[in-house]
């Protein structure tokens, strides 16, 4: 009820209860008011502790360690003095519980020596999480929640608004230091952010630490700081703050100064306006204001109780009770007559409505009763002590009440629950509180919203339209170290930074990220590549030689084109089949010719499209069989043309006897056989087959017919390579041969001409990537056709259409004669 002890700590007076403090504080005696309403509430209360009345005793810590310590060992030790109870009996009062201390390191001290009785205590606003310590700790209660709670209510706000880059400011003692660790190893776990700083608050008022802790803040990227301290060292902070005009903050408190009217300035609020925090649940006590107003200076109280009042009241009144100070009197100032009215006083005093520490005050006082009243009706052989015993009052052991307290469970007339976990904490809930510096110039602090714990963790409700912030924006302020990485990237932290820190790196090609702080790409699946965001993936182009782009329909033009030019060509010669022109060397091979290089531009279509199944198995057999059937012609007639010159010659005749039709028929029939066998064996043994490649692209799939054996592809196309070299060398040993019109001379051209597109050919296919394979194979298809086409009937077909004079078995073989 004071804020400072007179004289220092280490010295003191034989009698505690006497007043040796100054500093009044009119709400910590609110706080006092608060514990006797709720002890005259119970004793009137008869269905509650029957024939049992309970009375106190008030010890003023003065905001000093040794005296609080001092006061509880006293109550524990049945130290104190001597009073009358009641007419007929009179000794020392048996204490069974203690309400307090209010600050955590008072509360540890005590709590540790209290703790070895069993004596049980229940502090209404020490917060320290280390108070949790059940071993250490056995019998201490609150009704405050844990700072392991207003921790994570805490980091609860952080990420509701997205701050995760903050400084934490923290008072050095257990309260302060606690936090600091818990709040450090939360925020990590939690990924709700990263500390900026963190400094802890000097004792007393050190301009210089203030001052460098200040710089540091004006220095620091955070706008986010939260600050866990008692309100006297946020004053002293402030002041600071207003001297070197740091502005743009926005300030989090903590339920130790979240309701500091001390900091209630015009001076201040220009800095402080906007302040969120956690308060003490708020309560209504029915009946407390009437109580107040009924507190009177008289001689009913002890000395202490009364000395107390009548401090409350010239704090009140503004007035001294006789006999005044002489500097008073010389001031002209009132004297006190214990008279006057407290109705007619406007002090904060006696607003109720936000009664937070209060509250808890009167749920720890009935917490107590409730434990003492369960205790007084157990039933004898029913209890649940050693041979199911009962405790009685007479002879009431301090464990025996904290076994009771465990188990506390009652409902405050303001509907909220009241009972202890395992660890003597409190059900954990927190009012979200926030400054408004109103036009009038006027200072409410608000509610608007809550935090409490659940099932699935701690749940944050906010009402964000009530929330002031103290901003041109009017908008929640942003505090990150980095912005966050959009989809498409990821986070690489900064090297020697916290991990909230951290640049934004693309992802690489086939990889995407669609979250925001992705921490890696991921990789596509195979049919699929990132997006040029990369921020999702996408089916990759499939390619292959279509009939819709510019080569397909070229290619698809010339093979059709070249098939046109065969029928055209055979119609001549089928209508022009009795000339001299036709019917020399073997009309028959001539028509078998046309038709296979008809089939030739043909078989160059299976290799434009999409490929399937069916057309990869019958694309290389058609071309195989159909290429060797025509070479087969053209070496059968080089063949003859040989042999006819040869049996020209004395003696040679007997020759054409293996030349005949049958055998021409026969041997291109043998020929192709072969080929055919060829391509079977290559189907059955390891047929071609649709492949998707991806190894020349990587953001396409190209559609291509996989050979599937090597070897029978190879053996395919040297075995037309053989039969092209044998008809070539033939024909080249032919070409010299007297006639007018010698075909040797044509074949020779039309097989080098197929021969130099084959060779070409492989290099070219073999390097070439996707679609262009195909491509390159169609060319040489049509290349060849053409060429076979053009130098073998091209001449002829000439002769046919435009020099007819010429097509007469005279012209075709005349000049042989005379050469003869």
């Amino acid at each position: 009820m004071h804020y400072f002890p007179v004289f220092p700590e280490w010295k003191f007076t034989s009698e505690l209860q006497d007043p040796t403090c100054e500093g009044f504080d009119i709400l910590g005696f609110r706080q006092a008011m608060a514990m006797v309403f709720a002890l005259d509430e119970i004793n009137r209360n008869s269905n509650m502790l029957p024939n049992v009345t309970l009375g106190y005793s008030i010890y003023d810590n003065c905001g000093t360690l040794v005296t609080g310590f001092r006061a509880a060992l006293v109550l524990a030790s049945g130290q104190e003095e001597q009073f009358l109870l009641k007419e007929n009996c009179s000794g020392t009062p048996s204490v069974v519980g203690i309400v307090g201390d209010s600050y955590s390191s008072f509360s540890i001290a005590s709590s540790n020596v209290l703790g070895l009785f069993r004596l049980p205590m229940v502090s209404y606003y020490a917060t320290c999480s280390c108070l949790s310590d059940r071993k250490r700790f056995p019998s201490f209660f609150r009704t405050i929640p844990s700072d392991a709670f207003q921790v994570r209510a805490m980091i609860q706000i952080l990420k509701h608004f997205g701050w995760t880059w903050v400084g934490l400011l923290v008072s050095d003692d257990d309260y302060g230091l606690h936090v600091a660790r818990s709040f450090q190893s939360d925020l990590a776990q939690s990924g709700g952010g990263c500390l900026a700083y963190s400094e802890v608050f000097p004792w007393g008022n050190d301009p210089a630490q203030l001052r460098r802790i200040v710089d540091v803040m004006k220095k620091s990227t955070a706008r986010v700081v939260m600050v866990f301290a008692v309100k006297i060292q946020v004053y002293h902070l402030i002041e600071e703050v207003v001297r070197q005009n740091v502005t743009g903050l926005q300030w989090i408190a903590s339920e130790a100064w979240i309701s500091g009217e001390i900091l209630h300035t015009p001076h201040f609020m220009p800095y402080l306006s906007g302040t969120l925090g956690i308060a003490i649940r708020r309560g209504e006590i029915s009946g407390f204001k009437d109580f107040l107003f009924k507190i009177q200076p008289n001689e009913r109280h002890s000395i202490y109780i009364n000395s107390i009042v009548n401090q409350f009241w010239e704090e009140i009144f503004q007035c001294k009770f006789a006999p005044p100070p002489e500097s008073w009197v010389e001031a002209g100032g009132a004297l006190c007559t214990g008279e006057e009215d407290l109705l007619n006083v406007e002090n904060e005093f006696f607003d109720v409505s936000e009664l937070r520490p209060e509250y808890n005050v009167y749920k720890a006082v009935y917490a107590l009763a409730y434990a003492l009243d369960d205790l007084l009706h157990c039933e004898p052989g029913r209890g649940p002590f050693s041979g199911h015993s009962c405790a009685t009052l007479q002879k009431l052991e301090p464990w025996q009440l904290v076994y009771y307290l465990d188990k506390v469970n009652f409902s405050t007339p303001f509907g909220d629950q009241v009972s202890f976990d395992e660890n003597g904490d409190a059900l954990p809930i927190y009012d979200v509180m926030n400054w408004l510096w109103l036009p009038d110039g006027r200072i409410k602090v608000q509610s608007v919203g809550e935090v409490k714990e659940s099932a699935k963790g701690e749940v944050l409700r906010l009402d964000e339209d009530k929330i002031l912030w103290n901003f041109e924006s009017k908008q929640p302020p942003r505090s990150v170290c980095s912005e966050s990485c959009p989809p498409g990237t990821r986070m690489v932290r900064k090297k020697g930074q916290p991990e909230c820190c951290f640049d934004c790196i693309p992802c690489s090609e086939g990889k995407i990220s669609n979250e925001t702080n992705s921490m890696e790409c991921t990789s596509c699946p195979e049919d699929f590549w990132s997006s040029p965001q990369r921020d999702h993936c996408v089916l990759k182009k499939t390619e292959f030689l279509s009939y819709h782009e510019p080569l397909g329909i070229c290619l698809t033009t010339a093979s059709l084109l070249g098939t046109f030019i065969c029928a055209v060509v055979l119609g001549i010669f089928t209508y022009h089949h009795n000339t001299p022109m036709v019917r020399a060397n073997n009309s028959e091979l001539s028509f078998l010719l046309l038709v296979s290089l008809k089939l030739c531009f043909l078989c160059s279509l299976l290799f434009i499209g999409r490929p399937r199944l069916w057309t990869c198995q019958l694309r290389h057999a058609a071309f195989g069989i159909s290429f060797v059937l025509s070479v087969s012609c053209i070496l059968v007639k080089t063949m003859v043309v040989l042999a006819v010159f040869k049996a020209s010659e004395p003696g040679g005749g007997a020759s054409l006897k293996w030349f005949g039709a049958v055998q021409q028929r026969g041997t291109v029939l043998v020929l192709t056989f072969i080929q055919a066998a060829i391509c079977t064996a290559w189907l059955v043994s390891a047929s071609p087959a649709p492949h998707k490649n991806t190894q020349y692209y990587n953001d396409k799939i190209v559609y291509e017919c996989a050979v599937g054996s090597t070897i029978g592809f190879a053996v395919l196309l040297g075995y037309i390579g053989l039969l092209a070299t044998i008809s070539f060398l033939l024909a080249f040993l032919a070409r010299n041969l007297p006639d007018s019109f010698n075909e040797a001379k044509l074949i020779t051209f039309s097989m080098l001409i197929f021969c130099a597109v084959w060779v070409a050919f492989v290099p070219a296919y073999v390097n070439s990537p996707g679609n262009y394979a195909d491509a390159v194979e169609v060319f040489a298809i049509l290349a060849s056709s053409f060429g076979l086409l053009v130098a073998l009937f091209g001449p002829k077909c000439y002769i046919i259409l435009l020099r007819p004079e010429r097509n007469t078995k005279k012209a075709i073989m005349g000049r042989g004669t005379t050469k003869s």
